[in-house]
């Protein structure tokens, strides 16, 4: 398969839609996936509806990576359920998977990053992980030619990797198996409400009627939530990664620092990326939300690269529309896939530190690069809530850039939430509402 997957992807899941439902679910990537496939066997009638492809954004554009380490702490218990079902998909679809558990591993450059790395192990240990402390030594056992001088690491070995544009869709195909039903080039326009409450929604290909819904639209849930009147502050920020061709095995896990990223993949090259950096498009709700982010923006900025507009149609586009009528032409058809052109000074900057970290390697040949719009929080944490003044209406977005993971797991949550069984989670920070009870807003502590 070409990666990433694109509009260029031909359809696998052609529906057509049925008339009727328990459930529908907005959004194609992998939490949409993973919610339809768990709800389906939980015996619900379930459809989802993707407006291009199965993982056409983010959830094939991500780094593969599936890790426990690092997590913010009311993530970590459901992404160590989640790599409990990896373990089990893992079984049904075999290696084409992508699968692999060979580890993650944080690098460190500076003594106060390997401070962060000892207090982030003690949660580690807390939740029963085999995360350990790496000394020079011993990250030099692992990583075979690397002249960097890096002061240690940080080292989950249960952690693991696949292959984000083959694994997605492989689960979509699983949720098919188990009774889903999956309708690829189907945007869904707005909600059918009727005293005020879900009953149904209006798709391009007509109108399905359900009870409850489930928004997991990822860069495109809080435009599409905005035109009912739900709002939550998310905003997006656009990451580069870039694939070699297949090179000599210099680790068999995930590695980074805060230069780069990199992962061997099935194919025996690296899938690289920047460590932090990453390009931010300026829109209305930047502004509108600025107030909110100031806590992660204050972290974050010398690694963000900040542009005045997003391209036309974006989720933030200046002229990108707020509101329109189920029987117009949204957003949502106007830009099928997102797939925003990777930035050639990250591809440049990572090239370069990746060969000057593996000089026998020297500068890596690219097979591609590619670029994803990441979904994100300013908290750093999803949204997986009920909208309590909208019933029938579930969000679970804003993973950002931790979905790929946790999505089994967290399919599994948001459909016992749906289905109205105990999630079995701590979901209390993830609610909606934090936005606007007076809650203060901070990332937790996460690596």
């Amino acid at each position: 398969m070409t990666f990433p997957i694109s509009d260029a992807t031909p359809i696998r899941f052609a529906g057509p839609v049925p008339a009727a439902c328990d459930v529908v679910v907005i959004g194609g990537g992998v939490i949409g996936v993973m919610t339809a496939w768990h709800l389906a066997e939980r015996g619900l009638r379930v459809v989802l509806c993707e407006k291009g492809r199965i993982a056409g954004e983010q959830s094939s554009r991500n780094w593969g990576w599936v890790r426990q380490q690092g997590r913010d702490l009311d993530e970590l218990p459901i992404m160590v359920e989640a790599l409990r079902h990896w373990k089990a998909l893992a079984q049904e679809f075999g290696e084409a998977l992508g699968f692999r558990q060979e580890g993650v591993m944080y690098l460190a450059k500076t003594e106060a990053e390997m401070a962060g790395f000892e207090a982030w192990l003690t949660h580690a240990k807390a939740h029963g992980l085999d995360t350990r402390m790496m000394t020079p030594g011993d990250v030099a056992g692992k990583i075979s030619g690397a002249e960097k001088g890096w002061k240690g690491g940080l080292f989950t070995p249960s952690d693991a990797r696949a292959e984000p544009w083959a694994a997605v869709p492989l689960l979509a195909q699983g949720a098919v198996a188990r009774g889903a039903v999956i309708v690829e080039g189907c945007a869904v326009r707005r909600l059918d409400l009727a005293a005020g409450k879900v009953a149904g929604v209006i798709t391009e290909q007509g109108r399905i009627a359900c009870d409850q819904v489930v928004l997991a639209g990822g860069s495109w849930s809080a435009l599409f939530a905005r035109a009912h009147g739900v709002r939550f502050p998310q905003l997006s920020v656009k990451a580069t990664v870039m694939a070699t061709e297949p090179l000599p095995e210099v680790f068999a896990g995930n590695a980074a620092d805060d230069d780069f990223a990199f992962r061997r993949r099935q194919d025996g090259g690296y899938s690289l990326a920047p460590g932090a950096a990453h390009d931010f498009f300026i829109g209305p709700d930047a502004f509108r939300h600025a107030r909110v982010y100031l806590p992660v923006l204050k972290k974050d900025f010398r690694s963000t690269r900040f542009h005045p507009a997003s391209p036309s149609g974006y989720p933030d586009g200046w002229r990108t529309p707020r509101d329109w009528a189920a029987d117009e032409i949204t957003p949502f058809e106007r830009i099928r896939v997102l797939n925003p052109s990777p930035s050639a000074r990250i591809i440049r900057d990572v090239s370069k530190a990746f060969a000057h970290t593996f000089p026998a390697l020297g500068r890596p040949r690219l097979k591609a690069a590619w670029a994803g719009m990441i979904d994100t929080m300013p908290d750093v944490v999803p949204v997986v809530d009920r909208v309590a003044h909208l019933p029938g209406l579930v969000i679970a977005t804003g993973m950002s850039g931790h979905g790929f993971g946790i999505g089994p797991g967290m399919g599994r949550v948001v459909a016992d939430l749906v289905a109205g069984q105990p999630v079995g989670h701590d979901l209390h920070r993830f609610r909606l509402a934090r936005f606007s009870d007076g809650s203060k807003i901070a990332p937790g502590p996460s690596l």
